[in-house]
């Protein structure tokens, strides 16, 4: 190695160990970084000259660490492929390392508008970089989130955007979403700025640190969360189609002329239960929607309007729940938490499952045992009944074949568009919360 070459290769190294040793170190508990709610501020040039509020375009819920990922992703770029539910002037993410065993430095991130659906090239002329506090790079701590400052960029609504991360050194296990029905990518050395996707040879089914995405909107007046299990979370619809039940909503929310405008975060996670964490029992399944309903749900940026679709797993997964009585108090207690943040609460009937491997009479008691109560108004402020919207009306306790995935418990692309069309879009629109 000639002298030359063995001083560039030190000074490379010694500008990592500076910009990491100088990042900004995020606290627990909170998502730091960013200038708050107005991005009019004078300390953010990137600031839009315009009114309007921020508001959630999309949202993932962070399930669990990676297996197999103890030293992180060191040394490469994650190129998450996100879609937009509305648009706005200016964006900001946000990350988290909530499984992560050790700080994660983040060196390099950037937002680009993606040239064409499930696609690693940034539109021209779209690419910006992120800070965090003002500074290129930040320092998550295990189990911590940051929010970035935002950069001004024009955010189609119903379109790609491509959100990487470039981490230099090893970091403890990624805190990913693993049922993404969508592709993202990852590239060799730091091409977070790269507008082509050339390097981006490898492909993930996953999203990687990524939690969410803010846009400055004009038009949308906030955000509706919709938290379940793997019916929210769409784990049977299309590969990279975006045909998901909330990204259905998203559609209608955008189209129909007396809809109020907002946007839709979709929290579900696959195998996602009411009352237990299903961490203790499979990894992926996430902690209980009690659990997790402020950080995933009622904390969520503009948030307006709940749905809730979640209490199948109780029934299916050991330890099972065969007391009707504790999920609908469950329910209430998920009621209870968002009505304290002044939030009204749509909330669904549990849906049809004859002919999947897991059925049984006893279950299925049970399940309508629980869609009486919800039905009656005893549960939820207002109800979408996605078991009437679903079944099979010669076998009412079947999904009608037309509507069902093939495994008899997950709906098809077209069950996930009839259940956006159950949602009444007037529940949204945040009147006061009802008494139960």
């Amino acid at each position: 190695m000639t002298k030359s070459v063995g001083y560039a290769l030190l000074a490379g190294l010694a500008a990592v160990v500076v910009l990491v040793s100088t990042a900004i170190f995020v606290g627990f508990g909170g998502h730091g970084g960013g200038t708050g709610g107005d991005p009019h501020s004078p300390r953010n040039s990137a600031a839009p000259a315009v009114s309007g509020q921020w508001v959630g375009t999309w949202a993932a819920s962070a399930a669990a660490a990676e297996p197999g990922t103890l030293d992180g992703y060191a040394g490469m770029s994650i190129r998450n492929v996100i879609h937009t539910s509305v648009g706005g002037s200016s964006a900001r993410i946000q990350l988290s390392n909530l499984y992560g065993t050790r700080p994660l430095a983040i060196t390099h991130a950037t937002i680009a508008v993606a040239a064409a659906p499930n696609n690693p090239t940034a539109a021209a002329g779209t690419m910006r970089r992120l800070s965090f506090g003002e500074r290129p790079s930040v320092v998550i701590p295990a189990g911590g989130a940051i929010t970035s400052d935002p950069v001004r960029l024009d955010v189609p609504h119903d379109a790609d955007l491509l959100v990487t991360t470039y981490s230099p050194a090893p970091s403890g296990p990624v805190t990913y979403h693993p049922y993404a029905r969508q592709t993202s990518y990852l590239a060799r050395g730091d091409r977070a700025a790269d507008d082509a996707g050339t390097a981006y040879t490898e492909q993930s089914p996953y999203w990687r640190y990524l939690t969410g995405v803010d846009v400055w909107s004009r038009e949308a007046k906030g955000s509706v969360v919709v938290i379940g299990d793997s019916i929210t979370d769409g784990i049977t619809s299309t590969m990279g189609a975006n045909h998901r039940w909330t990204d259905f909503l998203a559609k209608r929310l955008r189209e129909e002329p007396d809809a109020p405008r907002l946007g839709v975060l979709n929290q579900g996670i696959s195998g996602n239960r009411l009352l237990i964490d299903g961490s203790r029992y499979s990894p992926n399944n996430g902690p209980s929607v009690l659990t997790r309903l402020d950080r995933d749900a009622l904390s969520r940026t503009g948030v307006k309007a709940v749905i809730v679709e979640i209490g199948l797993n109780d029934l299916f997964k050991t330890p099972r729940q065969w007391d009707p009585k504790k999920l609908v108090a469950g329910m209430r207690k998920v009621v209870e938490q968002a009505h304290a943040r002044g939030l009204r609460v749509t909330g669904s009937t549990l849906t049809p499952f004859y002919g999947h491997r897991g059925y049984n009479v006893r279950m299925d008691q049970v399940r309508q045992q629980v869609n009486a109560q919800i039905r009656a108004g005893r549960v939820y402020d207002n109800v979408v009944d996605f078991d009437k919207a679903l079944r099979d009306p010669a076998q009412p306790n079947r999904l009608l074949p037309q509507y069902d995935s093939g495994d008899h418990l997950h709906p098809s692309d077209e069950g996930y568009k009839a259940m956006a069309r159950a949602v009444n879009l007037k529940a949204l629109k945040g009147s006061t919360p009802a008494s139960l």
